[in-house]
């Protein structure tokens, strides 16, 4: 799966609960063409009885955009995978690597890590199902296992099953003990690990995953591995992503600055307007925008007073956008 010359998942941004849904990545899309981005995780039974537009429903011009499911049943997982392709994602991948306790009750998600069979078996239904690329998010293990034993398992039976890529977080996860935030970031990381993965399958696409926060990184990472994946860096500091084409890809990025790929962005947001969509269900993601940028706090604060009122339109938006300073970045502005 390529996009002009380089692998499509040579970067891309993480499926985040509440955070990835439709209007952050068409605003992410407007930063970066190339990037791989993904919708939070949906349940594969939601899928297949749930509300689909509400769930599945999405702009082709995010393309590409990969749909994560989540579950441990391959007969559902084949038909929530069947009618994702069917609705147009480019790609169907299986969360194993979620801590949060109602992936917990229903024994999916990280619990995954336990199972590698079972998450083999998965693939391979899904892999019958589709045409699309299927791939696995997974952590390097969970609670007591052992990283070398658990990763390698996991690797083992889904690429056995047809598996197109492995996307790995470079934490374990604590189930016991940690909630689903420390779980981002109090296991330490471990790159060291993912990399000899990569060494052990040189075959096989791996993916990295876990407190990259910077292209600088991004490039560094790609020495070892083939691709790399953001999180909250790229939602948290949204203006980065204006980097991944040049730096990555070798293209032009779409915009020349973060003020212009928002200008564009309005013909979105007005459509969205239009249907009814609240402007905070939209701005919402835009807070990280501008960081370090003078004017960049009164922006945050105005979009979260302002734009959360009845009746906000792009008037709120542009007001807030003439609060930030079009000067270079600092570290302290404010």
């Amino acid at each position: 799966m390529t996009k002009g010359t380089q692998p499509i998942w040579r970067f891309s941004v993480a499926p985040m609960m509440e955070w990835t849904d439709r209007h952050c990545r068409a605003f992410h899309r407007h930063l970066s063409r190339r990037a791989l981005l993904y919708t939070e995780m949906v349940a594969a039974n939601a899928v297949i009885h749930g509300p689909r537009e509400r769930l599945l429903g999405f702009d082709a011009f995010e393309q590409p955009v990969a749909l994560q499911l989540g579950g441990n049943d391959p007969k559902a997982l084949a038909e929530a995978a069947r009618i994702g392709a069917e609705w147009g994602y480019s790609e169907i991948n299986l969360n194993c690597g979620c801590p949060s306790d109602r992936v917990q009750g229903g024994s999916f998600g990280a619990c995954l890590m336990r199972e590698p069979l079972l998450v083999g078996d998965c693939i391979a239904a899904m892999k019958a199902a589709v045409k699309v690329p299927v791939t696995v998010k997974c952590r390097l293990g969970v609670d007591e296992q052992e990283i070398e034993p658990a990763l390698d398992a996991m690797a083992d039976a889904v690429f056995a099953a047809g598996c197109d890529a492995l996307i790995v977080h470079a934490r374990k996860a604590w189930l016991k003990g940690l909630s689903p935030k420390d779980n981002r970031t109090i296991p330490p990381l471990d790159y060291d690990r993912v990399h000899r993965l990569k060494a052990r399958l040189p075959d096989r696409i791996i993916a990295i995953n876990g407190g990259i926060a910077d292209i600088a990184t991004c490039m560094a990472e790609l020495q070892h591995v083939d691709g790399v994946m953001l999180g909250r860096a790229a939602y948290n500091n949204p203006e980065l992503l204006l980097s991944v084409d040049p730096d990555l890809f070798g293209a032009p990025a779409p915009f020349p600055d973060a003020f212009a790929a928002l200008e564009a962005y309005e013909a979105y947001i007005a459509r969205e307007l239009e249907k009814g969509v609240p402007l905070h269900a939209i701005t919402r993601h835009l807070l990280g925008l501008f960081a370090g940028r003078p004017g960049s706090r009164a922006f945050r604060r105005h979009l979260s007073t302002e734009g959360v009122k009845s009746g906000a339109d792009l008037d709120v938006l542009r007001r807030a956008v003439g609060l930030v300073s079009r000067e270079p970045a600092t570290q302290d502005a404010a």
